[in-house]
């Protein structure tokens, strides 16, 4: 947390350090995700679907599934961590909110990839992008509200014993 700490001095006026840090890990976070789904897709898969078990998945969905592999488990470390680490709710509690949000997101990244390249023909690297800054704007907000939130009767009590 230093590291992105030393970074936030200049920016101090304009957001708060939770902000900072989430942009700062999120950022990184979703720059590894893009690269790499880039890699996958036109590297990896080579644009081309992928049949398991009697069933195709389209290079730029199994290319958001590779990349969601690290992505996710990643993105938890370093929301509980570095991020929300006032957060008192329970590790397994904010594990099972992060995957119910997680789901959510899987659920717009379909939806905003499909749309994106199947209907308006976007590339799907773009596409991908797009996508990403929209999740992210509704992970954050989610994150802060529901998955990493402070319990109110926690804090309340802590500051009456002072």
């Amino acid at each position: 947390m230093s590291v992105i700490d030393f970074f936030y001095k200049p920016f101090s006026r304009w957001i708060d350090l939770q902000t900072f840090r989430y942009l700062a890990c999120g950022g990184s976070n979703t720059v590894l995700d893009i690269v790499i789904y880039f890699i996958s897709y036109n590297f990896i898969l080579h644009k081309e679907p992928v049949h398991i078990a009697g069933i195709t998945i389209a290079s730029h969905i199994f290319a958001f599934i590779m990349s969601f592999s690290v992505s996710f488990p990643l993105g938890f470390a370093l929301s509980k961590y570095v991020v929300f680490t006032e957060s008192n709710l329970r590790g397994r509690v904010q594990l099972f909110r992060y995957a119910l949000l997680v789901s959510s997101c899987i659920l717009l990244n379909y939806v905003f990839l499909k749309l994106f390249v199947e209907y308006f023909h976007f590339f799907p690297t773009p596409s991908k992008t797009l996508t990403t800054a929209i999740v992210a704007v509704f992970s954050y907000i989610s994150q802060r509200n529901f998955t990493f939130k402070v319990k109110e009767a926690l804090v309340e009590s802590k500051e009456t014993m002072l």
